[in-house]
Formats: structure tokens, sequence, C-alpha cells
């Protein structure tokens, strides 16, 4: 969770989309009149409301993704939170020190990506209003995170590299990472029925199955079979579940699916959603993927890891001749 580039997109630029759509109070001046400290970098303070909008924020999402939280954890996120604010109240300072100047338009695109994110423009007013806090605010801080991300852009991003050579090696030295099961391309119909529905229901679901099934027999098109009667979200793709490996679908499903040849329609399969229709239209081989084929992924994924380290490198070196206190 320090603060790496997405993490800056994620805490900084974000937050005014954050804070609309999920409601927590927020007012720049409003937070500067409150005068309680978290923390300051060179007497610049950063304000406990700032720190307390954070935690909740990751509170809500990690109770949203049912993520408990235990006191070891929480007191962990706490610290880590307000040196994120630390960290980019540092960041910020520096852009600030090296001139680096916002444009209007980069600034106004980020507003109307969150309008974007509203009905129209009287819901998006009326969130604002609904939250206590100006479209001035909210413009100054996209301002502050693009003026942060400008910072690393010219300091450190722009200077990472990734080599051949070193992509090679990683690929190389990794080469459980690159091998790959042998998959499956299927499409399937479902008529859903619980597992633990009335017998008269399994009964009426098993008859609608059966008369899909008659008319697959009969040579009806399977696709267009699974867009008229599938009961599942994959209906509108008649049926299609793509590429999928061992372990990904529910067993009886996956044991039907791996025994069929390509073009081969399965018998009724019962899972615990209902019963099913399998139709096997593309196999792949476990495979070992050839270099070639993941090389720019490879050379981005290093590059991104690359970025994180060299970001907090620099942000740990500005911290070292800045004045940082701790309140809390």
């Amino acid at each position: 969770m320090r603060l790496c580039s997405q993490g800056i997109n994620r805490l900084i630029i974000a937050v005014a989309a954050i804070c609309l759509l999920t409601g927590p109070a927020w007012s720049a001046d409003k937070t500067a009149s409150s005068g309680k400290e978290a923390a300051s970098v060179n007497g610049k303070p950063i304000f406990k409301s700032q720190y307390e909008r954070d935690l909740s924020m990751f509170q809500k999402r990690a109770a949203q993704e049912g993520r408990p939280l235990n006191d070891a954890d929480l007191a962990t996120i706490k610290k880590r939170i307000l040196e994120n604010l630390i960290d980019a109240e540092v960041l910020y300072q520096q852009s600030q020190k090296e001139g680096v100047k916002v444009d209007d338009q980069a600034v106004n695109e980020q507003i109307e990506k969150i309008k974007k994110r509203f009905p129209d423009e009287a819901a998006y007013k009326k969130a604002l209003e609904g939250m206590d806090v100006s479209e001035k605010e909210i413009r100054a801080q996209f301002q502050r995170g693009l003026a942060i991300n400008q910072l690393l852009d010219t300091n450190v991003r722009q200077k990472i590299t990734v080599t051949e050579e070193e992509s090679n090696k990683f690929y190389n030295n990794n080469p459980n990472l690159f091998k790959q099961p042998e998959q499956v391309k299927a499409s399937h119909i479902l008529i859903t029925v619980a597992p633990n529905a009335e017998e008269s229901k399994k009964i009426q679901a098993r008859k609608k199955i059966e008369t899909v099934q008659k008319k697959v027999r009969q040579g009806e098109d399977f696709g267009l079979l699974a867009k008229a009667n599938s009961e599942g979200p994959t209906a509108q793709r008649e049926g299609d579940l793509g590429y999928f490996s061992r372990g990904q679908m529910v067993k009886p499903f996956e044991d039907a699916a791996f025994a069929l040849n390509v073009g081969e329609v399965s018998g009724i399969v019962e899972t615990q959603f209902g019963y099913h229709l399998i139709k096997v239209t593309d196999k792949k081989p476990a495979r070992t993927i050839p270099y070639k084929e993941v090389q720019l992924k490879l050379e981005q994924h290093l590059k991104n890891e690359k970025e994180k380290t060299e970001i907090q490198g620099y942000i740990e070196n500005l911290k070292k001749s800045a004045t940082i206190k701790r309140f809390i």
C-alpha cells in the first residue's frame, strides 16, 4: 500500500471521484479550519480529517470485499495511510519547487470523467451540494494529483527502461510462470434449479433441458438455442464461456467438458446451478508460452516493478531533507 504510481493515482487524483461516489464528507476549507493535525511536512499540516477520510474509505472497501480487519491489520493500515499522505505532501511540495505547471485542460478532462459517472449535470451538482464541496475544491485536488504525476514522469518514469536481456533472463529463470495448462473453449445452455428445490421444480427444469437437447440432436444451431433458452448470464453471448482450464469450473461441468472432443455436445450435466448442455468448440493442449508471445507484457510488468521501487526510493530521498512531524 506504499505510494507507487498506481497508489498516487488512487489516493490523490481519484480521491475526488471516490468521495463523490461513496459519500464521505470532504472540503479542503473546512478541513483546514478543524485545527487537528495528523502530521506536518515542512510546516504544512496534514489534517486528521484527511487521514480519517482515507481510513474510512479503506475500511469500507475491505468490508465490501469481505475482508475483515483484525487489530494488528488495522494498526498497520493506519500507519501506512498516514505515510501515504505524508509521501503525497512531500511530492507535491517538490513539484512546486520544480515549477511544475498543470494545464487547465488536463484538469477539465478529469472533471469530465467524474461527470460521466452521473446521469446528468443536475445529479453531479446535487452530489457536490450534498457533500458541501465546490467544484473549485475538486479542481484543486485534481491539480495537485496531476502535478505529482508530472513530477514523477520527469524524474522517475521517463528514466526507467527494461532491456530484452532483462526480460529474457526473467523468463528463463521463472519457467513455471509461463506454463499454460490444457484449456477448453466451450459454450453451454443452462436451465437453473436450486439443489434444494422441490422435486416438482427439478422435474420441470429437467423436461425443459430435455426439450432443448432434442432440438440440438435434430441439428438446430447450439448458439441460437443458448440465446433463446439458456438461463445463465452467458445467454446473450450464445452461451460462450471462452477458454478455461481445470479448477475454474465446478467439477461435474469440468469433467464433462474436458471429456468431449471439439464439436461434441454433452449429455445433460447436473451441477449446483442446474442442468447444462455443453458444447466444446476448441481445445488447447498444455504448453509453455513462448518468450516472444509474452515479451511485451513481461517487459511492462518488469517496468512496473522497477517503477514501484524507483518511486519509493525517490520519495524516501526527498523525505530525508524534509522536516516531518507525526502527531498520531
